[in-house]
């Protein structure tokens, strides 16, 4: 999801989406430790995305966005 994308959600969706973002890393590292991963770039991905919505909200604590 892009950061746009983000910016138009609500604080609590964003909270959320990060809950669950957390959640698939979790089971994707569990993947990738019992050599079940077979896309490890999504890990990279999720990341990000985890990254990009904590951004937003950030933005928003501070009145920047």
């Amino acid at each position: 999801m892009k950061a746009n994308e983000y910016r138009n959600l609500t604080t609590a969706e964003i909270e959320q989406n990060i809950s669950s973002l957390k959640e698939e890393l979790f089971n994707l590292r569990f993947q990738l430790a019992t050599g079940q991963l077979e896309n490890t770039a999504r890990i990279k991905q999720v990341r990000r995305d985890i990254a990009r919505a904590k951004t937003v909200l950030r933005q928003r604590e501070l009145g920047i966005g």
